[in-house]
């Protein structure tokens, strides 16, 4: 599987931002008990869970900071999930990865080890001026 992260950019704070997760499925599809998430990692700190969707059942989760200004969701036929970033703040700003893991809620996404994560995507990087 391939995963192929894009939309970052550089926006003054209050901004807004989507970014996009294409995936590449070597069977064509993704599987529905597979969840896919975003993280982000800022200089200096660890990558951190942002937000999750599972591919069938399309139950999301988000981590506290960004409920209510961010939003994820996916195509199933684009085989792409994206995230709608609102109301930036410059503490938003990082590089965010996304990734995919089989046979997972997108609830455990958010709590799992980082090295459990089947696959990433290469990163795209999300500045927010003040």
């Amino acid at each position: 599987v391939q995963l192929q992260a894009s939309g970052g950019g550089l926006v003054q704070a209050g901004g807004s931002l989507r970014l996009s997760c294409a995936a590449s499925p070597a069977s064509g599809r993704i599987f529905s008990s597979t969840s896919m998430g975003w993280f982000r990692q800022a200089p200096g700190k660890e990558r951190e869970f942002v937000a999750a969707v599972n591919w069938g059942t399309g139950i999301t989760y988000y981590a506290d900071s960004v409920k209510g200004r961010f939003t994820i969701s996916r195509d199933n036929a684009k085989n792409t999930m994206y995230l709608q970033m609102n109301s930036l703040e410059p503490e938003d700003t990082a590089v965010y990865y996304c990734g995919e893991k089989r046979g997972s809620s997108a609830r455990a996404m958010s709590m799992m080890d980082k090295r459990n994560i089947d696959y990433w995507g290469q990163g795209t990087q999300v500045t927010v001026s003040s």
